[in-house]
Protein backbone atom coordinates (compact mmCIF):
# COMPACT_ATOMS: atom_id res chain seq x y z
CA UNK A 1 0.00 0.00 0.00
CA UNK A 2 1.44 3.06 -1.11
CA UNK A 3 1.54 5.78 1.87
CA UNK A 4 1.58 10.13 1.16
CA UNK A 5 1.80 11.98 4.25
CA UNK A 6 0.51 15.89 4.64
CA UNK A 7 1.89 18.33 7.71
CA UNK A 8 2.75 20.62 8.84
CA UNK A 9 6.13 19.80 9.79
CA UNK A 10 8.06 16.99 8.35
CA UNK A 11 11.44 16.06 8.54
CA UNK A 12 10.99 13.98 11.27
CA UNK A 13 8.26 12.01 9.37
CA UNK A 14 10.14 12.21 6.43
CA UNK A 15 13.14 10.25 7.85
CA UNK A 16 10.75 7.85 9.57
CA UNK A 17 10.12 5.52 6.75
CA UNK A 18 6.45 5.38 7.22
CA UNK A 19 5.60 6.61 3.50
CA UNK A 20 7.03 6.92 0.26
CA UNK A 21 6.23 10.81 0.55
CA UNK A 22 5.93 13.23 3.00
CA UNK A 23 4.64 16.77 2.01
CA UNK A 24 5.30 19.49 4.46
CA UNK A 25 3.46 23.05 4.55
CA UNK A 26 4.61 26.19 5.73
CA UNK A 27 1.47 28.80 5.83
CA UNK A 28 2.15 31.01 8.51
CA UNK A 29 -2.04 31.53 8.40
CA UNK A 30 -1.83 33.69 12.03
CA UNK A 31 0.42 36.35 10.89
CA UNK A 32 -0.56 39.11 8.02
CA UNK A 33 -2.80 39.23 5.87
CA UNK A 34 -4.10 35.60 4.06
CA UNK A 35 -2.90 34.83 0.76
CA UNK A 36 -5.33 35.78 -2.30
CA UNK A 37 -7.11 32.98 -3.74
CA UNK A 38 -5.21 33.11 -6.79
CA UNK A 39 -1.88 32.84 -5.05
CA UNK A 40 -3.13 29.42 -3.51
CA UNK A 41 -4.11 28.40 -7.31
CA UNK A 42 -0.67 28.92 -8.28
CA UNK A 43 0.21 26.94 -4.96
CA UNK A 44 -1.73 23.61 -5.79
CA UNK A 45 -1.11 23.78 -9.75
CA UNK A 46 1.18 22.38 -12.06
CA UNK A 47 4.52 23.85 -11.99
CA UNK A 48 4.72 26.99 -14.27
CA UNK A 49 7.61 29.55 -12.95
CA UNK A 50 6.50 30.21 -9.86
CA UNK A 51 8.88 31.92 -7.98
CA UNK A 52 10.63 29.83 -4.75
CA UNK A 53 8.88 28.86 -1.84
CA UNK A 54 5.85 29.78 -4.10
CA UNK A 55 4.52 25.92 -5.20
CA UNK A 56 3.60 22.77 -2.88
CA UNK A 57 6.79 21.14 -4.21
CA UNK A 58 8.94 23.68 -2.15
CA UNK A 59 9.33 22.84 1.18
CA UNK A 60 10.07 18.66 0.97
CA UNK A 61 12.82 16.98 1.78
CA UNK A 62 13.03 15.15 -1.40
CA UNK A 63 16.87 14.14 -0.93
CA UNK A 64 15.30 11.26 1.21
CA UNK A 65 12.78 10.09 -1.26
CA UNK A 66 13.46 8.02 -4.24
CA UNK A 67 14.58 9.36 -7.99
CA UNK A 68 10.44 8.34 -8.76
CA UNK A 69 8.97 10.18 -6.38
CA UNK A 70 11.27 13.21 -6.89
CA UNK A 71 10.40 13.07 -10.76
CA UNK A 72 6.95 14.00 -10.50
CA UNK A 73 7.29 17.15 -8.11
CA UNK A 74 6.18 19.20 -10.97
CA UNK A 75 2.72 18.28 -10.67
CA UNK A 76 -0.13 19.83 -9.02
CA UNK A 77 -0.58 18.46 -6.24
CA UNK A 78 -4.09 16.58 -6.91
CA UNK A 79 -2.42 15.01 -9.90
CA UNK A 80 0.87 14.02 -7.53
CA UNK A 81 -1.34 12.30 -5.08
CA UNK A 82 -3.37 9.59 -7.46
CA UNK A 83 -0.71 6.86 -7.06
CA UNK A 84 -1.11 6.80 -3.20
CA UNK A 85 -3.96 4.35 -1.48
CA UNK A 86 -3.99 6.32 1.75
CA UNK A 87 -3.16 10.32 1.61
CA UNK A 88 -2.34 11.02 5.89
CA UNK A 89 -2.91 14.39 7.08
CA UNK A 90 -0.29 14.49 10.28
CA UNK A 91 -1.12 18.40 11.49
CA UNK A 92 -0.38 19.19 15.48
CA UNK A 93 -2.76 20.68 17.63
CA UNK A 94 -1.42 24.14 18.01
CA UNK A 95 -3.51 26.63 16.58
CA UNK A 96 -1.34 27.55 12.85
CA UNK A 97 -1.25 23.50 12.74
CA UNK A 98 -4.94 23.22 12.31
CA UNK A 99 -5.70 26.41 10.43
CA UNK A 100 -3.57 24.49 7.91
CA UNK A 101 -5.37 21.22 8.94
CA UNK A 102 -9.28 23.02 7.96
CA UNK A 103 -7.54 24.70 4.69
CA UNK A 104 -6.25 21.28 3.21
CA UNK A 105 -9.77 20.13 4.05
CA UNK A 106 -11.04 22.85 2.33
CA UNK A 107 -9.25 22.57 -0.73
CA UNK A 108 -9.84 18.01 -0.94
CA UNK A 109 -13.26 19.05 -0.25
CA UNK A 110 -13.54 20.29 -4.23
CA UNK A 111 -11.56 16.99 -5.34
CA UNK A 112 -13.51 14.18 -3.86
CA UNK A 113 -11.87 11.60 -5.86
CA UNK A 114 -8.34 12.56 -3.80
CA UNK A 115 -10.81 13.08 -0.21
CA UNK A 116 -11.67 9.61 -0.29
CA UNK A 117 -8.12 8.33 0.16
CA UNK A 118 -7.65 10.70 3.35
CA UNK A 119 -6.70 9.83 6.64
CA UNK A 120 -6.46 11.97 9.94
CA UNK A 121 -4.01 11.37 12.68
CA UNK A 122 -4.94 12.76 15.85
CA UNK A 123 -1.34 14.18 16.60
CA UNK A 124 -1.47 15.19 20.09
CA UNK A 125 2.50 15.96 20.67
CA UNK A 126 5.26 17.65 19.02
CA UNK A 127 6.13 17.27 15.51
CA UNK A 128 9.38 18.24 16.46
CA UNK A 129 10.40 16.31 19.48
CA UNK A 130 13.70 13.83 19.33
CA UNK A 131 12.74 10.69 17.78
CA UNK A 132 13.16 8.60 20.63
CA UNK A 133 10.60 10.17 22.48
CA UNK A 134 8.25 10.51 19.94
CA UNK A 135 5.16 7.78 20.36
CA UNK A 136 5.13 4.59 17.63
CA UNK A 137 2.84 5.40 14.88
CA UNK A 138 0.55 2.46 15.86
CA UNK A 139 -0.29 4.52 18.73
CA UNK A 140 -0.93 7.33 16.76
CA UNK A 141 -5.12 7.76 16.49
CA UNK A 142 -6.08 7.31 12.66
CA UNK A 143 -9.82 8.16 11.79
CA UNK A 144 -11.28 8.36 8.04
CA UNK A 145 -11.83 11.90 6.45
CA UNK A 146 -15.70 11.88 5.15
CA UNK A 147 -18.40 14.57 4.94
CA UNK A 148 -18.43 15.47 8.22
CA UNK A 149 -14.79 16.18 8.47
CA UNK A 150 -14.77 17.88 4.98
CA UNK A 151 -17.54 20.18 5.68
CA UNK A 152 -16.47 21.37 9.25
CA UNK A 153 -13.21 22.05 7.56
CA UNK A 154 -14.65 23.95 4.58
CA UNK A 155 -16.82 26.14 7.28
CA UNK A 156 -14.10 26.92 9.82
CA UNK A 157 -11.47 27.95 6.95
CA UNK A 158 -14.20 29.97 5.39
CA UNK A 159 -15.44 31.68 8.98
CA UNK A 160 -11.65 32.38 9.08
CA UNK A 161 -10.96 34.11 6.08
CA UNK A 162 -14.32 36.17 6.36
CA UNK A 163 -13.70 40.16 6.97
CA UNK A 164 -15.42 39.93 10.45
CA UNK A 165 -14.64 37.70 12.92
CA UNK A 166 -18.28 37.25 13.70
CA UNK A 167 -18.36 33.87 11.05
CA UNK A 168 -15.52 31.98 13.36
CA UNK A 169 -17.27 33.22 16.65
CA UNK A 170 -20.43 31.39 15.71
CA UNK A 171 -18.87 28.15 14.48
CA UNK A 172 -17.75 27.56 18.19
CA UNK A 173 -21.77 27.49 18.75
CA UNK A 174 -21.53 24.31 16.14
CA UNK A 175 -20.39 20.30 16.77
CA UNK A 176 -16.92 20.15 16.20
CA UNK A 177 -16.20 16.88 17.79
CA UNK A 178 -14.70 15.31 13.90
CA UNK A 179 -11.97 17.17 14.85
CA UNK A 180 -10.70 16.94 18.11
CA UNK A 181 -8.10 19.54 18.78
CA UNK A 182 -9.98 22.53 16.48
CA UNK A 183 -12.05 24.14 19.27
CA UNK A 184 -8.64 24.55 21.93
CA UNK A 185 -7.30 26.25 18.67
CA UNK A 186 -9.87 28.43 17.80
CA UNK A 187 -10.30 29.46 21.49
CA UNK A 188 -6.77 30.50 21.47
CA UNK A 189 -7.07 32.58 17.81
CA UNK A 190 -10.05 34.31 19.40
CA UNK A 191 -8.42 35.57 22.56
CA UNK A 192 -5.87 37.26 20.11
CA UNK A 193 -8.42 39.80 19.11
CA UNK A 194 -8.51 43.08 20.90
CA UNK A 195 -9.73 42.92 24.24
CA UNK A 196 -12.41 45.20 25.24
CA UNK A 197 -10.63 46.72 28.08
CA UNK A 198 -6.68 47.48 27.05
CA UNK A 199 -7.20 47.11 22.85
CA UNK A 200 -4.32 44.51 23.21
CA UNK A 201 -4.39 40.60 22.66
CA UNK A 202 -3.76 38.05 24.56
CA UNK A 203 -0.04 37.63 23.74
CA UNK A 204 0.48 41.28 23.62
CA UNK A 205 -0.35 41.31 27.22
CA UNK A 206 1.75 37.91 27.79
CA UNK A 207 4.66 40.24 26.92
CA UNK A 208 3.64 43.32 29.21
CA UNK A 209 3.34 41.33 31.88
CA UNK A 210 6.81 39.45 31.61
CA UNK A 211 8.50 42.38 31.32
CA UNK A 212 6.92 43.17 34.59
CA UNK A 213 7.73 40.47 36.54
CA UNK A 214 11.25 39.52 34.84
CA UNK A 215 12.39 43.14 35.09
CA UNK A 216 16.41 42.60 34.08
CA UNK A 217 15.81 40.11 31.37
CA UNK A 218 16.99 40.92 28.17
CA UNK A 219 14.09 41.08 25.47
CA UNK A 220 15.42 37.33 24.39
CA UNK A 221 15.54 35.57 27.30
CA UNK A 222 12.12 36.85 28.00
CA UNK A 223 10.49 35.61 24.52
CA UNK A 224 12.49 32.21 25.07
CA UNK A 225 10.72 32.12 28.56
CA UNK A 226 7.43 32.35 26.67
CA UNK A 227 7.52 31.12 22.94
CA UNK A 228 6.54 27.23 23.37
CA UNK A 229 5.58 25.64 19.84
CA UNK A 230 1.40 25.37 21.25
CA UNK A 231 1.87 29.27 21.11
CA UNK A 232 -0.44 31.13 18.38
CA UNK A 233 2.50 33.10 17.19
CA UNK A 234 6.76 32.31 16.67
CA UNK A 235 9.24 33.75 17.80
CA UNK A 236 9.40 36.55 14.77
CA UNK A 237 6.17 36.88 15.21
CA UNK A 238 6.63 37.78 18.68
CA UNK A 239 9.68 40.18 18.20
CA UNK A 240 7.06 42.01 15.67
CA UNK A 241 4.66 42.34 18.54
CA UNK A 242 6.89 43.29 21.06
CA UNK A 243 7.98 46.36 18.61
CA UNK A 244 4.51 47.31 18.22
CA UNK A 245 4.44 47.96 21.94
CA UNK A 246 7.08 49.94 21.56
CA UNK A 247 6.26 52.09 18.74
CA UNK A 248 3.28 55.35 18.45
CA UNK A 249 2.74 58.19 20.52
CA UNK A 250 2.06 56.38 23.71
CA UNK A 251 4.52 53.63 23.91
CA UNK A 252 3.86 50.35 26.72
CA UNK A 253 7.50 49.39 26.58
CA UNK A 254 10.53 50.97 26.67
CA UNK A 255 14.82 50.50 26.42
CA UNK A 256 14.16 48.04 23.32
CA UNK A 257 17.25 48.64 20.93
CA UNK A 258 16.07 49.93 17.78
CA UNK A 259 16.81 48.27 14.69
CA UNK A 260 20.28 48.10 12.42
CA UNK A 261 20.77 47.65 8.93
CA UNK A 262 23.05 44.75 9.95
CA UNK A 263 22.03 43.77 12.94
CA UNK A 264 20.05 40.65 13.50
CA UNK A 265 16.46 40.33 15.27
CA UNK A 266 18.41 37.94 17.45
CA UNK A 267 21.69 40.09 18.33
CA UNK A 268 19.09 42.71 18.90
CA UNK A 269 17.13 41.79 21.75
CA UNK A 270 19.89 39.92 23.06
CA UNK A 271 21.37 43.56 23.82
CA UNK A 272 17.68 45.27 24.88
CA UNK A 273 16.73 45.21 28.36
CA UNK A 274 12.38 46.52 28.00
CA UNK A 275 10.61 48.06 30.83
CA UNK A 276 7.31 49.13 31.20
CA UNK A 277 6.29 52.86 30.90
CA UNK A 278 3.86 54.26 32.87
CA UNK A 279 1.41 54.09 30.23
CA UNK A 280 2.14 50.67 29.86
CA UNK A 281 1.67 49.58 34.39
CA UNK A 282 -1.56 51.42 33.56
CA UNK A 283 -2.84 48.98 30.85
CA UNK A 284 -1.69 45.95 33.03
CA UNK A 285 -3.84 47.48 35.57
CA UNK A 286 -6.91 47.45 33.01
CA UNK A 287 -6.44 51.20 33.77
CA UNK A 288 -5.58 52.29 29.61
CA UNK A 289 -6.53 51.21 26.39
CA UNK A 290 -3.52 51.00 24.22
CA UNK A 291 -5.92 51.71 20.93
CA UNK A 292 -6.78 55.03 22.46
CA UNK A 293 -3.49 56.38 22.04
CA UNK A 294 -1.72 54.41 19.16
CA UNK A 295 -2.34 53.55 15.54
CA UNK A 296 -3.81 49.70 15.13
CA UNK A 297 -2.66 47.67 11.87
CA UNK A 298 -2.52 44.52 11.81
CA UNK A 299 -4.71 41.32 10.24
CA UNK A 300 -6.29 38.57 12.31
CA UNK A 301 -7.30 36.58 9.68
CA UNK A 302 -9.38 37.85 7.09
CA UNK A 303 -9.89 40.75 9.67
CA UNK A 304 -7.82 43.84 8.63
CA UNK A 305 -7.80 45.23 12.52
CA UNK A 306 -7.78 49.30 12.51
CA UNK A 307 -8.57 51.59 14.70
CA UNK A 308 -11.74 52.21 13.20
CA UNK A 309 -12.54 48.70 12.28
CA UNK A 310 -11.17 47.14 15.80
CA UNK A 311 -13.27 44.76 16.48
CA UNK A 312 -12.97 43.56 20.56
CA UNK A 313 -13.30 40.24 22.67
CA UNK A 314 -14.41 41.13 26.47
CA UNK A 315 -15.83 38.21 26.81
CA UNK A 316 -18.81 38.33 23.80
CA UNK A 317 -16.93 39.63 20.40
CA UNK A 318 -18.47 43.59 19.90
CA UNK A 319 -18.39 45.22 16.79
CA UNK A 320 -16.41 48.42 16.02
Amino acid sequence: MKRLILTSCGIRLARSGLAEAVIEFRFRFVWGPLPPVEEFEDYFGARSGQGPGRHWSDWCSWRLFSDEVRARRHLSLVEYCEPYDVIELWFEQYPNDQLQLVFLLAFFRYHPETAARLKLRLVDFDLTMPAEQMPEPDDVLTVDVGPVELNTGSAIWSAYRAATPMPFLDCLQSDLSSLPFLRSAQLALVAELPSRATGLGATEMRLLELIARYDGFSALGLLHRFWRPGNVFGELELFSLLDGLTDGPSPAVTDLERPQSKRSWHARYAASYPRLTEFGEAIIAHQEDFSSHNPIDRWWGGTHLTNDNLWRIAPALTKP
